[in-house]
């Protein structure tokens, strides 16, 4: 076994300049730390403290990390349904959740949030909302030092599933209902991408360039980086000239259609998600949608399995198309 001395040999530093880098001590050399972290990674050592909080009962701890969508002064609907779903889930196996969000892990290395996860007694990782930007979380899933279940990312390996709908059929689902409910295949046709860089957009737009090849209409993609406003300014440019208007999220949706009322010109649009705003927009809109609660409660039962010593795998949920009206969602 790997003990702190041997970390402090391939550091070439002192035992207690080691103790003080784990337990983050000011004061330190960016050097110093790097040599240290580099050979803690290398040696793969956990210090003592973090290896008894494993062997304790809260090694059954989950981490549910979250990347709220800040892009809209509205609730952000998604990680709240997220939230309800995984604390009612890890109740029912009397499991422990530990809520943690993407912005409690800025800046830190790979092994300072390892450190941290393991003092809380965390055993198991659901990570809503990564991207491919996101580095320090793709190593920490790629070292499998934790069971992890990723929600809406296609990674799988012997330590982690992902739980996700089919994100490529789905957005063609709803894009050719659109399409063929306004008299047949539109000549031309604007899509509001999501992120770049994020998987979530990247399997939505193959959708929307699969359905292109089989309806045969132009398609048009511009980034709305799931933005309610800059999905308005991009209808406002370009929608006009287009018969139709899909969205990769409702959001950015009820922003397109928002703009075409602004214009006083109609066009259908069509969002994803499913979220309570849709019903608010002030035209009914086809939309994808999720069971965010139950997307969570599966991805507890998952890592829960995953922890319980059993292989990663892809667990697909089912979507369903909706038109939301107002009267649907008010209680």
């Amino acid at each position: 076994m790997t003990t702190i001395r041997d970390v402090a040999k391939r550091a070439g530093v002192a035992v207690s300049t080691v103790s003080k880098v784990i337990n983050h001590y000011p004061n330190i050399s960016e050097d110093t730390i790097r040599r240290v972290t580099e050979a803690i990674d290398e040696l793969q050592f956990v210090p003592n403290a973090i290896a008894s909080s494993l062997s304790s009962k809260q090694s059954g701890r989950i981490a549910l990390i979250l990347n709220p969508n800040t892009q809209t002064q509205a609730i952000d609907e998604i990680t709240m349904r997220y939230m309800t779903g995984a604390v009612t889930r890890a109740r029912e196996l009397r499991m422990e959740l530990l809520p943690v969000f993407f912005s409690m892990l800025e800046e830190k290395s790979v092994e300072e949030v390892e450190t941290f996860l393991h003092s809380q007694g965390v055993g198991g990782l659901i990570i809503c909302g990564m991207s491919k930007d996101d580095y320090v979380l793709q190593r920490l899933v790629a070292r499998e030092h934790f069971k992890v279940v990723l929600v809406d990312v296609p990674i799988s390996n012997a330590s982690t599933s992902y739980v996700s709908v089919d994100q490529r059929a789905a957005q063609a689902d709803v894009a050719r209902k659109t399409i063929l409910e306004n008299q047949g295949p539109s000549k031309d046709v604007l899509y509001i991408s999501g992120k770049q860089n994020g998987y979530v957009s990247e399997d939505r737009l193959q959708g929307m360039l699969d359905l292109a090849r089989e309806l045969e209409f132009n398609l048009s993609v511009h980034s709305g980086e799931f933005s309610e406003k800059k999905a308005r300014e991009i209808t406002l440019k370009y929608g006009e000239v287009n018969d139709i208007i899909v969205c990769a999220s409702d959001l950015m949706a009820i922003g397109a259609m928002r703009a075409l009322m602004d214009l006083d010109i109609f066009h259908p649009v069509c969002g994803f998600d499913g979220i309570t705003l849709m019903g608010y927009a002030g035209k009914q809109m086809n939309t994808v949608r999720q069971n965010f609660h139950d997307i969570a409660a599966e991805a507890v039962d998952e890592v829960a399995r995953l922890i319980g010593g059993e292989q990663g795998r892809a667990v697909i949920m089912p979507h369903e198309l909706v038109r939301l009206e107002y009267m649907d969602i008010i209680v």
